[in-house]
């Protein structure tokens, strides 16, 4: 797609200020886990966050939703497990099947640090004008909704709203 295409209906100008505050969110990204950086790095708390949201998962399945190789995710599981962090076991389904699911101590983990970028995003979100941030509620759901994200609402169950 050329530099012009789509200017006319504003997709340039949204695109080029998602790419700004996507900079912005990486950075807030980066300082919470900065607090945590010698127990986890950026993948393995990705990792974290998906069984914490998704549930008890086999490890080609956890390979998929992460989009790595399941040797990466392997060589991940184990680190986690070594820390505590994440724990392995069979299924109630299969006894040959292994199941890795988040342990307290990592779900602590992600919460810590989601209560941490929560509290980051908000601070910047509360100096803007409120017909801003009713306005940017609406672009962003639209934005999370064509790219099939599924709300942080859903994730109220976990304590991260």
């Amino acid at each position: 797609m050329s530099e012009d295409a789509g200017s006319g209906d504003g997709v340039d100008e949204v695109t080029s200020a998602m790419l700004t505050a996507s900079r912005l969110l990486v950075a807030i990204s980066a300082r919470s886990l900065a607090a945590v950086e010698d127990a986890v790095t950026p993948a393995q708390f990705r990792l974290l966050v998906v069984l914490a949201s998704q549930g008890p998962a086999k490890l080609v399945t956890l390979a998929g939703l992460l989009e790595v190789n399941p040797s990466t995710a392997l060589r991940m599981v184990d680190r986690l497990a070594s820390a505590g962090l994440v724990d392995r076991r069979a299924s109630p389904d299969s006894g040959r099947e292994v199941r890795i699911q988040v342990t307290p101590a990592g779900r602590a983990l992600v919460d810590d640090v989601t209560a941490r970028r929560r509290a980051a995003i908000a601070e910047i979100v509360a100096r803007m004008p409120p017909d801003r941030r009713r306005a940017m509620v609406a672009g962003l759901r639209a934005f999370t909704e064509a790219g099939g994200e599924p709300p942080v609402a859903s994730l109220s169950r976990l304590g991260w709203t």
